[in-house]
This record gives structure tokens, sequence and C-alpha cells, in this order.
């Protein structure tokens, strides 16, 4: 059921376009200390005041004049902002080898399973019809775009082509490709669709299981995946983001979690913590003799409370054993 829109604003939007010249005037008017002008006008005009903007928020006062505390600087801001960015690329490396891990899962159990490499052609795997439909309706678009555009260059040694091009231009029959060759073209978006659109528990139960996980949970937290690889992908920021979609807090023995009964306060559940409890737990299983848990512990022991405050990541959350383990395990390595 789809929800309804919500109202929209009432003022009209008449804020004039400022040149970096006037948007710097415009920050050290707000109380913002700016040692370098030339370093300033260089960061805006590649970054953007409107991506830049954001992480002058934490520096604020807190009222609608947007005036900065006293003593923050431009250093300051980009400080959080390379933060956010360093924090991004650790997440997507977490993320990738999840998302590869899922992608090789459905298709391997589902075309063994049921001895079909074009399983996913067929309408009795999926639960909705019309989203079925819908998948098979990205195929095609996905083939007949590959066969519009100009042929992929070469055939050497070093240079091959794609895939799909090779088995549109080859294969006359079947129409579609491979399982293994769809869940590739799929986004993360469109996978987490499939998956959650299987008819059969035991399929997903299957699928979930090759990455320590129990179906409802993967259920769960792919969407979690989705939005959050959407933040990394387009650079947006994300150590303090409302991601209005969170990793359900997983009940089963069987699934690696954080230990003490108080390592997740409540205040922290809407926050992007669980989401990195979440990667951890998953890559204990796609990548266990990964360096992650360690990677995360140099870039967060760096930051300020105000940082781990606004991801909800408690104070000693290094000190868990779910951490700890994986901390010391990587570092022995």
């Amino acid at each position: 059921m789809r929800r309804s829109l919500r109202p929209r604003g009432l003022i009209a939007f008449d804020k004039p376009p400022l040149s970096i010249e006037d948007l710097v005037e415009r920050v050290q008017d707000r109380g913002l200390h700016v040692p370098d002008r030339a370093k300033a006008r260089r960061y805006l005009q590649h970054i953007g005041y409107y991506r830049l903007s954001p992480y002058t928020i934490p520096f604020q006062n807190g009222g609608p004049d947007h005036l900065f505390r006293e003593g923050t600087s431009f250093d300051d801001v980009l400080d959080l902002y390379a933060f956010d960015r360093a924090l991004r690329l650790l997440v997507m490396d977490a993320l990738e080898r999840i998302e590869v891990a899922v992608r090789a899962a459905l298709t391997d159990h589902m075309s063994v399973a049921y001895d079909d490499s074009h399983w996913y052609t067929d309408v009795s795997h999926f639960r909705h019809r019309g989203k079925h439909a819908g998948l098979l309706k990205i195929v095609r678009e996905a083939c007949d775009e590959r066969l519009r555009g100009a042929p992929d260059a070469g055939e050497d040694v070093l240079v091959h082509r794609s895939a799909l091009e090779h088995y549109l231009t080859t294969y006359a029959a079947p129409e579609l490709p491979p399982s293994w060759l769809v869940v590739e073209m799929l986004t993360i978006g469109q996978l987490t669709s499939a998956y959650r659109n299987l008819r059969r528990r035991s399929d997903r139960t299957a699928i979930a299981r090759s990455v320590g996980l129990t179906a409802p949970v993967l259920e769960s937290w792919m969407p979690t995946y989705v939005r959050v690889r959407n933040i990394c992908a387009h650079h947006g920021r994300l150590w303090n983001v409302g991601l209005g979609v969170y990793p359900a807090i997983p009940n089963s023995s069987t699934i690696s979690w954080l230990k003490d009964a108080d390592a997740l306060p409540d205040r922290s559940r809407k926050r992007l913590y669980p989401v990195l409890v979440s990667l951890q737990s998953v890559l204990a299983s796609v990548s266990p003799h990964s360096g992650w848990a360690r990677r995360l512990h140099e870039l967060l022991s760096t930051r300020s409370p105000m940082n781990l405050r606004g991801m909800g990541v408690p104070e000693n959350w290094a000190g868990d054993e779910f951490w700890s383990r994986r901390i010391s395990d990587s570092r022995s390595q």
C-alpha cells in the first residue's frame, strides 16, 4: 500500500545564488574562522557549498542565524568532511563483499536446487507476479539496450567483451541470459527485491544461511544496505544522516552479534552504529579474515565524542567481545 503524499510547504523559495567569494564572506560573518581564504575558496569551488554546509551544523550554536561556536575553524569543518569520506569508503568496502556474496548465493542456490540456469523466468518461484514481471522487464530492457549500443571493442588476451554482449551475440535461445549473468546486471535494490519476492521460505533460508543470517534478518538488512550504498555511491553525508530504515536486531544465537546486553543502547538503534555492527556480522561469515573491524576501530578512535554520539557509537564500543576479538585477531595476522 503506497503512502499518501505529505503536504507541501507554504513558503516561496527566494534564496539568490552566491559566488564563491560571497559564500566565504557568509561563513565568516557567521563566526567561522577562515585563516586561509584561498584554501577556503578552493574547497568550496571543488566540493560545493551545498555539500559542505551540513558538516558545519555540528559546530553551530543551533539558532536560526546559523552562528558558529567561538573558536570554530574552517579546518574543523574540513576534518569532519574528510572523516565522513573515509567512513563511506570503509563502509563501501564491507558492502561490496556482502553484495557480491548475496548475488552469488542467490544464483548458486536457485540454479542448482532447481537444476535450471534460467530459474528466474519461472513465475512459480515468486510470490508476486507483478514484481516478477517487472524483473523480466528489467532484464529484457538491459538486453535490448546492449544490442542497440555499439559492439564491445576487442577480443584478445587482455580485453574481452562483456558477458552480456557475448551471450546476446552468440546464443539464439533462450532469449534471456542465464541466472549467473542476470544477477550481476541487477542493482542492489533490484537484487533485494528479487530475493524478498522468492516464494519458498526454504529458498530464502538457504540463501541467508550462506551469509550467516536467517531469512527474516537478511530481508530486513538488505533494504538498509540499499539505502546506505546509495548514500555512499552519491558521496552523501553518512556519519549522522537519518537513514529511515534500520537493521532488525537478531534474536537468533546463530547470528554473530554484540555480546553485552547493554552494548546497543536504545538511543543508538536509529543511528549508523547498528548498521556497522550488521556489516561486521556478515563479514564474519563471508570474509572471516578481513581486517575491517580493525580499520573501523582505527578510524573511530581518532574522533571526538561528538562524532561518536552522532553515529550512535557507545563510548566503550570496542570493548564488547564482538568487536574486541576481531580487532585483536586482525592485528595478529
